[in-house]
């Protein structure tokens, strides 16, 4: 869909020179002199990175419209992670750098959002939170129980994570995947 510099709106995804970009910012300034213009700041949907770009008036954007179903992680094959529409029970493969970083925390039958565009998955939207039981930990130092101090663990899917030192092996804990740090304990 085209659209008009007056058009573009935080959180659309634009097509800027074949890439995909979110609008992570959208300013309109019409100056004095000159003509209109529009200031952004833009997130590559695919690298992650981000741009600053400035659209003139009679510049067209094209607006691309995403589809996310929601699914349930199966299992990795190789450099892919298979991932189940819950509505028709298709198994689908996806690319394992979309989800690289939070594959340690996430469980087997776990829900996630993928995202498409043309019928191609581009992306993994993960829980929030995932919850997981510690299967090693190293005693915690006598009376060092409630100061900032941290150590290692490892979790039931063979991630690592940093966490208070009074997390014992057989605590079940809140894992956040959005920054991959410790919440809570959770009562089992």
């Amino acid at each position: 869909m085209v659209l008009g510099i007056t058009e573009v709106k935080k959180g659309m995804v634009l097509k800027v020179e074949n890439e995909l970009y979110t609008v992570i910012k959208s300013e309109f300034v019409n100056p004095g002199k000159g003509s209109a213009f529009v200031r952004t700041k833009l997130k590559n949907v695919m690298k992650g990175s981000s741009i600053e770009r400035t659209f003139k008036a009679a510049d067209k954007l094209e607006s691309v419209e995403l589809e996310k179903r929601s699914m349930t992680y199966c299992y990795s094959e190789g450099e892919s992670i298979i991932f189940m529409d819950v509505n028709d029970y298709e198994q689908l493969p996806v690319p394992i750098e979309y989800v690289e970083d939070i594959l340690p925390f996430l469980k087997e039958e776990s829900q996630v959002e993928v995202t498409f565009y043309e019928e191609r998955p581009i992306g993994v939207i993960p829980p929030n939170f995932s919850i997981l039981e510690v299967t090693y930990a190293e005693e915690g130092l006598k009376g060092d129980t409630a100061g900032t101090a941290l150590k290692k663990v490892k979790v039931e899917t063979g991630g690592e994570i940093n966490v208070p030192i009074f997390v014992k092996q057989g605590d079940v804990i809140k894992v956040d995947l959005r920054d991959l740090t410790y919440v809570e304990r959770v009562n089992k």
